[in-house]
């Protein structure tokens, strides 16, 4: 017979790997949602570089490097080209307007003009022997008219007396209408002959005007291809100096090929590349300076050039009042560009830090200067001193600006 065996009751030995494993699960999550996770990393406090959160004017401007140019430079483009036959000047020369700088030579523009020159005679020994015939073609002409003029009267006389012994019966009708025939005949010869004689001198006006006006057109073409003999000759247009002339002895150039530069020296401007960040800031009118042997220099923005060429883009300035003494093309000058009116703002000095957090995250030390906390802030404008903070971090607090290269992504730093 079978005894039944009573179940014990209460916690037992086999519970107990359970109980354990609830507790160090309970203990977790708690320490999870509870406990303060942020990593921290010990560095060296004196290595660090640590400045003071202020309130002040913020001066809105830039610094960049500048470079001195003539305020213009000049094209040497010969307007014929040829063969390079002298160089007149060498580079760095000072040229007047209208000096010599290169002499060419042009074998094919010589034959145009003895073609032009020789088209242009030929034209006017036609126009000479056409006037002649014209001329002989007037007389004829006239003569003629003169000589039925003379016809003409007679008829007339005889038609009037044959008009006369008619009435008086002395002749036949038929010598009377003969006559008179031979009269009206006369007349409408000679009226003919006037009107011809009008057209003829009409239609020689006409062609000779016309004769006149090509000759005069050949005359002119034959001085434009004179003129072109003298573009051989290239030469300076502005006074200045001869910076750069690329071309050699026996060189073949062509038209409207560039040789060479004159620098305009009567004045210079300063052409700086600004990082394109501020490329819708810079205007033309922004006022800058820059320092100079103890002086101070005010500039201007005169151009902005809107193409960006490697993150950087173009821009012109010029002098406002007084230049430096011994200014020289090529001399590097550090120019403050003012970008806006000064502000009151919350500042922090400039530093490495930046290039890691891009300005939406920095290291701000506790009260005891023991440990930094990392904190989320927001950065506006900067110039070569500050950045302008807009959000997360106030006057008094101090902070860490230099690099953060090593932190990684450490919330907590112990200072030691």
């Amino acid at each position: 017979m079978d005894i039944q065996l009573e179940k014990k009751k209460g916690i037992q030995k086999k519970h107990l790997p359970y109980i354990g494993g609830g507790v160090v699960i309970l203990l977790l999550l708690g320490w999870i949602i509870f406990g303060n996770h942020a990593s921290t990393l010990k560095v060296d406090g004196k290595s660090l570089n640590i400045a003071d959160v202020t309130y002040g004017k913020f001066n809105d401007y830039i610094r960049v490097n500048g470079q001195v140019q003539p305020i213009s430079v000049v094209q040497l483009s010969p307007e014929e080209g040829g063969i390079v036959q002298e160089k007149v000047v060498e580079e760095g020369a000072h040229v007047k307007k209208g000096n010599v700088i290169l002499r060419l030579s042009n074998s094919n523009l010589d034959l145009q003009i003895l073609n032009a020159e020789s088209e242009l005679a030929e034209k006017q020994n036609l126009l000479r022997n056409t006037q002649v015939t014209m001329q002989q073609d007037k007389l004829n002409n006239e003569t003629e008219k003169v000589q039925l003029d003379i016809d003409t009267r007679r008829k007339q006389r005889t038609f009037q007396q044959y008009q006369r012994l008619y009435k008086e019966r002395l002749i036949s009708r038929e010598e009377y209408l003969q006559a008179k025939e031979d009269y009206e005949v006369a007349q409408k010869k000679h009226k003919l002959i006037t009107e011809r004689l009008v057209q003829d001198s009409i239609y020689r006006n006409i062609q000779m005007d016309q004769m006149e006006d090509n000759l005069q057109n050949m005359r002119k073409n034959v001085l434009l291809i004179r003129e072109r003999k003298d573009k051989l000759e290239v030469r300076a247009t502005i006074d200045g100096e001869l910076g750069l002339l690329d071309a050699e002895l026996g060189q073949n150039i062509n038209a409207g090929q560039m040789v060479g530069q004159i620098n305009d020296l009567s004045d210079f401007k300063i052409e700086a590349m600004i990082d394109e960040h501020y490329i819708d800031r810079v205007t033309n009118g922004l006022p800058a300076t820059f320092e100079r042997q103890g002086s101070s220099f005010n500039l201007k923005v005169r151009k902005v050039y809107p193409e960006v060429r490697e993150g950087r883009f173009r821009t012109d300035f010029i002098f406002q009042g007084n230049r430096p003494e011994n200014i020289r093309s090529g001399q590097t000058y550090y120019i403050d560009l003012q970008l806006g009116e000064p502000t009151e703002s919350v500042l922090i000095p400039k530093g490495t830090f930046f290039q890691v957090t891009g300005g939406n995250w920095i290291f701000v030390v506790d009260k005891e200067g023991k440990k930094a906390y990392r904190r989320k802030i927001r950065i506006g404008r900067q110039n070569p001193q500050y950045y302008e903070v807009l959000e997360g971090l106030e006057k008094g607090e101090r902070v860490i600006v230099s690099g953060y290269e090593s932190y990684k992504d450490n919330e907590v730093l112990v200072l030691n």
